[in-house]
């Protein structure tokens, strides 16, 4: 149970789709709701496409984290 091992199950391909697809949908939901009126002002500053990539990103880790977890979880029983 190696950070390696982690790593590597993160890195599979199925784990990678799956929680790119999940950054997606829910981290366009997420940016739409926290920085919509900000983007549709016109006032979007670095600090705020910070802030948007963090939006997506966030929802990509939590969903990579649960793959791993789950599939770790298969091969031990």
């Amino acid at each position: 149970r190696s950070m390696k091992a982690w790593l590597e199950t993160a890195m599979l391909a199925s784990v990678v789709k799956r929680a790119l697809k999940v950054a997606l949908l829910v981290g366009s939901m997420l940016a739409v709701i926290n920085h919509g009126d900000v983007v549709l002002a016109g006032a979007v500053t670095a600090t705020v496409w910070t802030k948007i990539a963090l939006t997506f990103l966030v929802p990509y880790c939590v969903a990579t984290f649960a793959s791993v977890q789950a599939i770790r979880q298969q091969r031990v029983n």
